[in-house]
Order: structure tokens, then C-alpha cells, then sequence
């Protein structure tokens, strides 16, 4: 494979625009990207028909306008390029208006009161910023969704609008160091996927991953990841063909998959690219969870993200790299080598504390699902406490800053800051800290919260709007001053001691963190029902409103659509247990039981002054078990009952929380005990054992 001929050749990009649009076309919309413009029908319409070329050079048979709507995954409606003429034929035909914008039923799909069902109508626009592409005979456009009287109904729509809002306060901030040429500052992501891959004929045996995407019931088996000997381990033959494939069908769609690995848990991958827009990086990372599934079928595996699909290990989560460069090349978080460029990073620097120090809530939002709420704070990812790691030395740097003190860099290659009271900082300012929930890597904030089945829309429409925000005080202070270095020291050393309390370098898994955390007044939002409710504070519509991000009624709609679907989660877990427990694990266990009861029985008969204190231990604590197990399954049924006489969202996701997900852990702590006692071969499911070894 010729991989530079492979890489985006189902992609129709800007190089093939530029070998197939005329010339005057490619500049028109070329500016029209890069200037945010809107795009005149003569354009479109040129654009189309080449697109449409193009496309049916490629196998293509039909398009469809590819959106992200608040499921959380895509969604996409083809129609076919046939157009009927006189005489009984037809033709290939795509125009400007059906490139441009389409209309899907907006009814069906979560609007959290935003749409009721018989306003029915919604609209789809393309997306110019991100390229179109065919997959399998359809030519798919990224578009934005939206309804009727403009609200948007997707994930997409809030993104392009939050990194508008970054580009246009970090102009502000860049024009007064000089930087008049910059055109645009851009959001740029690279997000590390991490996911399972189990052998897809056991998968078909469990109801609970084909209906949950995670295990809920299973004992431990007696080696998980204790001897760390799976991470970064040799591929075995079957996954690494798996990941090839999904390298080179990336690869195709123009996406920059880099780096593949073993993760810490059995049957634990991951796949990271090369950072893109976050635009970009956004639609790429939900091909590359829909190509993952789709290979992993083919190789006889299934390809779980959910973020903990089984006890006992590792969950899976999506360690959103983000950062600040500017059309120009320039990355903001870079510490540069000029006095301007050194206070420069600074300011940016610390426009990302506040706004993190500021906005705790909304990142943790950002991150909240019920299938997250599994896996932070479980000491293998960050808790659900917002935190910064900067690495002691920067730390001790804002520090020396803070306090007017000389800073010794001891034995690294520095360079000068242009700061007085600060002469000098290492280029090299940090370690790692895998514990961290936001950590600075050097020129980037790694945000290791959010989760693996999710779309990393949310958390960069957070970092972006929350920074925008920010960026705008600072532009309204320094466009004031008489003395700008002044005054951005003053901005630097004030933020410094004033959001200092977010920074934390040390183990962010520790129970002490926790206590001092509390001490510090950080907040503590361990579920989904706990986060949710700081959405719509004013505080948070205000920011969001202000920069042009949501309006108060999508962030509402957004609100009800998470409780909801927290609630449905956790209801659809509820019933697939009980499915399980009352069709599977109860009759195994009576028959399993029968037959030991069976056994020892035709042992006395045989010997009757035989003593079987193993047959009788073995009956008695699955007769037991039964009826605990019983007793526990009736609680969760009348706790999933009693959830419809709970009158509000909220409540009702308390009631999820604090009722029904109990009483599953109450039920699965007996079932996982009487898996530990049964014969393998009359437990109705593979376990733990089996599921976790790839063969």
C-alpha cells in the first residue's frame, strides 16, 4: 500500500478542490473557509456538480448530509444522485441547494423542549471547515443540524460557534502584541480513543454488553491487571491485523491515526491521532468509533466503548489534548524565546486557569454520563474534582511571579521571559501526572475526564467558550492600558492569586486530595444528578450567552436531555439485570443446586451413614443465595416501578441514582457470589475469565 496515495483519497479535500474547481471557484471558497464567510449559490452550485464527479469516480451512489445530533452518535439520511428525464432514463444530478442545505424530521430526534413532535421540520447546512467524504457508496457531508426557528439540535453547531468566540477575544489579546496578521486562532485536538476488543462470539452470549455495552454482573476472574503486563505489550496476531485495517480505513477518510497500543487492562486498546481543528478532530474521532465497530466485526470481534465495561479493571476514557495556534503557525501555549512571546504564553497560560478555576462545573458537565460516572474517581482515572497540573517547575514559576521573587531553573536550557522579576524560564516546564484530570504536557492541556463512548464536542465547546471568555476580560483590561507589559504582569500575578487553589501537581487519586480539595472549596460532583444542575445557573447562561454559544433555551433543552438520558441509562441496565437474573441466573442456579442435592443423595443411598458436609455446605449456600438473589431482584423491580411516581427530572435521576443503581450493585454483589460456587459449565454466560483473554 502506497500510503501516501492512500491517506484522504476518499476525501474531497482541499488538494483535490484546488485539481478540480476552477480556479476562481477554489479562491472563492477557499476564503470563504478561512474567512468564515457565507458561501454564494453560483459557488455551491459549482462546487457540487465537481463534488458529484468526483464522488461517482469513487463508487458513489447516493449522498447524505452526516450530522451529529444529541445522541451522542451520527446520523445520516441518503439520497440517491439518480434523477429521472423524459423518455424512460436518467441522470446524475447534485445541486448547490441540496449541497448546501437539506431537511430531516427533527421530531424523532432529543430536543429536550426545544421541538415538540409535531413541529416536525429541521435543517441541515453544510459544514464548508470540514471535508466531505464517501463511505461505501454514499458521499457523506459534514453538516450542522438544526431546527426550525434556528436552535441548534446538535453537537456540532455549538462547537463552530465556541471556536469562533476563542478566534475572535485571542485576535484581541494577539493585536495587542503586534500579531496583525493573524486572521484566526483555532482550537486544535487530538483525541486518544481508548476502547476493548473481546471476542465477538462470546459477546453474543451476554445480554447485558449487547444491550448496555458493559458487563453488570460477573465475578472477578483470578488475574486481571495486577502484574501491569498487558500495557504496551506485544500485539497479539488478530488484534494487530484488526488495528491495521482500521489504520488504513482512517488512513481513506483523512484520518491521522498515529499511535496504537496496548492499555493497561486486559483486552485494552488504544488509538490516538495527530492533532487537527477541534472541528475536525470532533468528526474524525466519531468515524473513527463507527470504523472501529465495523472492523472489529470483521476480524470476529466486538469493539466495546463503553467506559467501564467490566469490574475489577480499567475503564476506558478519551484524553482530549487541547490547545491554542494561530493561522499563522504559532502555538499560544508554547513558551516562546522572545521577551513579547514569553509574556505572551503567560497570558494565555493563565486565561486557561481562570477559566478552568471559573468553570469547574461546566468542564465536569462536560464529562457526566452514567456509563463516566463508573469510571472517574475509581483510581484509574482522574476523580470527578476539577484540577490543573502544571509540574513544579512552572508552578514554582507563577508562584515567583506572584510573590516578585527570583526563580532559579537550576541546570535546564531556559530562555528569557522579559519579566523583571522573572528572567528566565525552561523551555521543558513539565513531568506527566496520569492522575490529573487537566494536565499541561508542554504546549497543550491534556483533559483526561472525558469518557470513551462520547462525543468530545461538549468538553471543547467548554474549554473554548469558558477561555473565550476570559480572553475577553483580559482584551477589556489591556486595550485600557497606558503600559501594557504592566499590565499584563498585573493580569498574570492577580490570576495567579486568585485561582491558584485549582493548581494541584501531586496524586489527584489520593484520599488527602480529596480532603484538600474540600479545604480549598473546589467542587465535589461524584454523579451525573449531582453536575447537572450547575448548567443552567445564571452565571453559566450569562457566559454562554455572551459569547454567542447557546442561547438560555438550548442550554435548558441540553439539561433535560442528559437527566433523561442518564435516566433511560440506567433504566435500560435495570431491566436487561432483571431479564438476565429471572430467565438465566436463577434457573442455573436451581438446576446447578438440584444436581449437587441429586448427588449426594445417590451417594447415601448407596453409603447411608455417609457424611457429605461438602454436598450439604454446596446445597445450603446456594438455596441461600437463591432466595437472597430473589428477594434482591424483587427490591430492583419495585424500584424501577416506583420510578414513574417521580415527578421531576432531577428526582427522577436521584431516584436512578440512589435506588435503582443500588439495588443492582446489592443484586449483582449476590449473583457475582454464587458465580464464584457454580460450575463453569452450568453458568449460563461466559465469565470474566473467558471474555477478558483474546485469543
Amino acid at each position: 500500500m502506497n500510503l501516501q496515495e492512500t491517506f484522504g483519497s476518499l476525501v474531497f479535500n482541499d488538494a483535490v478542490m484546488r485539481q478540480r474547481l476552477p480556479k476562481e471557484t477554489y479562491r472563492v471558497l477557499h476564503r470563504t473557509i478561512a474567512e468564515g464567510r457565507t458561501l454564494n449559490a453560483e459557488v455551491a452550485s459549482v462546487v457540487a456538480n465537481t463534488m458529484k464527479d468526483w464522488a461517482i469516480e469513487k463508487g458513489a451512489t447516493h449522498y447524505t448530509h452526516w450530522f451529529q445530533p444529541m445522541t451522542g452518535i451520527t446520523a445520516e439520511k441518503h439520497d440517491s444522485f439518480l434523477s429521472p428525464i423524459e423518455g424512460g432514463g436518467a441522470i446524475m444530478e447534485f445541486s448547490g441547494k441540496e449541497l448546501v442545505r437539506g431537511e430531516s424530521d427533527a421530531s424523532s430526534f432529543p430536543s429536550g423542549g426545544l421541538r415538540s413532535t409535531f413541529e416536525a421540520r429541521g435543517y441541515t447546512a453544510w459544514d464548508p471547515t470540514s471535508y466531505a467524504f464517501i463511505k461505501g457508496d454514499t458521499l457523506c457531508i459534514p453538516t450542522a443540524f438544526c431546527g426550525y426557528g434556528g436552535q441548534a439540535l446538535d453537537k456540532k453547531t455549538p462547537l463552530l460557534r465556541s471556536m469562533q468566540a476563542l478566534s475572535h477575544q485571542a485576535k484581541r489579546i494577539l493585536r495587542l502584541f503586534g500579531h496583525n496578521d493573524v486572521k484566526r486562532v483555532i482550537a486544535t485536538v487530538g483525541p486518544e480513543q481508548e476502547y476493548f476488543l473481546i471476542d465477538r462470539e462470546l459477546y453474543e452470549k451476554r445480554k447485558d454488553l449487547i444491550y448496555t455495552g458493559r458487563t453488570l454482573l460477573g465475578a472477578r476472574p483470578p488475574k486481571g491487571q495486577e502484574l501491569d503486563d498487558h500495557y504496551f505489550g506485544n500485539l497479539k496476531p488478530r488484534v494487530a491485523a484488526f488495528m491495521r485495517e482500521v489504520d488504513e480505513e482512517l488512513w481513506k477518510l483523512g484520518v491521522s491515526a498515529k499511535t496504537e497500543h496496548n492499555e493497561a487492562a486486559p483486552c485494552q486498546h488504544e488509538l490516538a491521532p495527530i492533532f487537527t481543528t477541534a472541528n475536525l478532530a470532533t468528526d474524525h474521532n466519531q468515524l473513527t468509533m463507527e470504523t472501529m465497530k465495523r472492523v472489529a466485526a470483521k476480524h470476529g470481534f466486538a469493539c466495546l466503548l463503553h467506559e467501564k465495561p467490566f469490574a475489577g479493571v480499567n475503564g476506558s476514557g478519551k484524553h482530549n489534548n487541547w490547545s491554542m495556534s494561530t493561522d499563522t503557525g504559532m502555538n499560544l501555549l508554547e513558551p516562546g524565546e522572545t521577551p513579547g512571546e514569553n509574556a505572551q504564553f503567560l497570558l494565555f497560560l493563565v486565561a486557561v486557569i481562570k477559566a478552568v478555576d471559573l468553570h469547574q462545573d461546566l468542564l465536569r458537565i462536560s464529562v457526566a454520563s452514567a456509563g463516566n460516572d463508573h469510571r472517574l474517581g475509581a483510581s484509574e482515572a482522574p476523580p470527578a474534582i476539577i484540577s490543573i497540573f502544571l509540574g513544579d517547575e512552572l508552578e514554582a514559576i507563577l508562584e515567583a511571579l506572584e510573590h516578585h521573587s527570583a526563580y532559579e531553573a537550576g541546570q535546564r536550557t531556559e530562555v528569557n521571559i522579559g519579566v523583571k522579576t522573572l528572567p528566565r524560564i525552561p523551555k521543558d516546564t513539565t513531568d506527566r501526572n496520569r492522575t490529573s484530570p487537566l494536565a499541561f504536557t508542554g504546549n497543550k492541556f491534556e483533559f483526561r475526564m472525558p469518557g470513551s463512548a462520547m462525543s468530545i464536542s461538549e468538553a471543547n465547546v467548554v474549554l473554548n467558550t469558558a477561555v473565550a471568555d476570559v480572553l475577553m476580560g483580559f482584551a477589556e483590561q489591556l486595550e485600557k492600558a497606558e503600559d501594557l507589559r504592566a499590565a499584563v504582569e498585573q493580569i498574570v500575578v492577580d490570576t495567579i492569586t486568585n485561582h491558584k487553589r485549582i493548581i494541584f501537581n501531586g496524586n489527584n487519586y489520593s484520599a488527602e486530595w480529596k480532603e484538600e480539595a474540600h479545604r480549598r472549596g473546589l467542587l465535589d460532583l461524584p454523579s451525573t444528578p449531582d453536575a447537572l444542575p450547575y448548567l443552567i445557573l445564571p452565571k453559566n447562561i450569562a457566559m454562554f450567552e455572551q459569547q454567542r454559544v447557546y442561547t438560555g433555551e438550548e442550554l435548558h433543552s441540553r439539561y433535560e436531555i442528559q437527566l433523561e438520558n442518564y435516566c433511560k441509562v440506567i433504566s435500560i441496565e435495570a431491566h436487561t439485570m432483571l431479564d438476565i437474573v429471572n430467565k438465566e441466573i436463577i434457573p442455573a442456579i436451581m438446576n446447578y443446586s438440584r444436581q449437587a442435592a441429586e448427588a449426594a443423595l445417590s451417594k447415601r443411598a448407596l453409603i447411608p451413614d455417609l457424611q457429605l458436609p461438602c454436598e450439604e455446605k454446596l446445597v445450603k449456600q446456594l438455596s441461600i443465595l437463591l432466595g437472597s438473589i430473589s428477594a434482591k431482584a424483587e427490591a430492583l423491580h419495585e424500584s424501577v416501578l416506583a420510578l414513574s411516581n417521580v415527578d421531576t427530572p432531577l428526582h427522577q435521576a436521584r431516584h436512578c441514582r440512589d435506588s435503582i443503581f443500588l439495588a443492582m450493585q446489592e443484586l449483582r454483589c449476590l449473583v457475582d457470589e454464587a458465580e464464584m460456587i457454580t460450575d463453569e459449565k452450568a453458568w449460563p454466560f461466559p465469565g470474566y475469565g473467558a471474555l477478558l483473554t483474546t485469543k
